[in-house]
């Protein structure tokens, strides 16, 4: 493993996921200006990550992945850029939270870091919900140990595989229904994409009650990933909503990980999600 810096006085923290890359610059507990791109233009990324640091001296960068090729040439092109190590998860961090998962080495980075980013912020039994690419429902109990969850696709995959596997079904953008539209689907397009809404409702729903049944408390749920305003803006469900859940794990990691006693305050971070915190 790389050495651990002796300060931290910033930290770029970087999400790859499987289609958007998510980042911004921790200064103390301060999250300023997170962004999200598109992974087709690796180079034009890291410019962007690179331009986010450029205004604080000795940033430690750090890369948490689900996507290992993305995130192997934007680790390349920073690399080259700053001039400085650039720490990878599963590399040179680990992620510190407990589970009682069979195999935890096929979890995904994000569900690890979201869950604890969630754990910190809570401060309590809490359910994360993460819509995007994919939708994985998790739960964390009030010890902050990782039980695990489940994974099922998220809307574009299922409007996708709907065209894909049916003969008369169109390839759809998922454009949500005017709200005064009502329930009930009026043409193909509609009735799919509500189709596809109300399925991962649903199932949200459905798995929050069965982790409440199992648990035998009604735990807080937080949904982040890039659909969650989407799915639950107007939710009596979810409690809040936190965009910038992985890059709080990230921060927290990375305080616990890379010299506790000199990070700086990332655990001032231990308080709970305000859905008007971000936008």
């Amino acid at each position: 493993m790389q050495p651990a810096p002796k300060r931290l006085p910033s930290l770029l923290a970087i999400a790859v996921g499987n289609s958007r890359t998510r980042f911004g610059l921790f200064q103390g507990k301060d999250l300023n200006d997170p962004r999200s791109m598109d992974n087709t233009d690796v180079g034009l990324l890291a410019n962007a990550a690179k331009e986010a640091c450029k205004a604080s001296k000795g940033v430690i960068l750090a890369i948490a992945s689900v996507n290992d090729p993305i995130a192997d040439a934007l680790e390349a092109k920073l690399t080259k850029m700053v001039g400085e190590h650039v720490y990878r998860f599963g590399r040179d961090l680990d992620i510190p939270i407990v589970n009682t998962l069979d195999d935890d080495s096929t979890v995904g980075q994000d569900r690890l870091l979201c869950a604890l980013g969630a754990s910190v912020r809570a401060e309590q039994a809490c359910v994360v919900v993460d819509a995007g690419t994919a939708i994985t429902v998790d739960f964390i109990d009030g010890e902050g140990v990782f039980q695990g969850g489940v994974i099922a696709p998220g809307l574009r995959m299922m409007l996708r595989s709907l065209h894909q596997h049916t003969a008369a079904l169109p390839n759809l953008e998922l454009v949500p229904p005017a709200k005064d539209r009502g329930p009930f689907g009026k043409h193909t397009s509609e009735a799919m994409t509500l189709g596809v809404l109300n399925a991962a409702r649903g199932l949200v729903r459905e798995t929050v009650e069965r982790f409440a049944e199992a648990y035998e408390a009604y735990p807080q749920i937080i949904a982040t990933g890039g659909d969650a305003p989407l799915l639950f803006e107007d939710s009596d469900l979810v409690e809040n909503i936190v965009p910038d859940l992985q890059l709080v794990g990230i921060a927290e990691a990375c305080a616990l990980s890379l010299h506790d006693d000199t990070a700086p305050d990332l655990r001032s971070l231990r308080k709970p999600a305000d859905r008007d915190e971000h936008d």
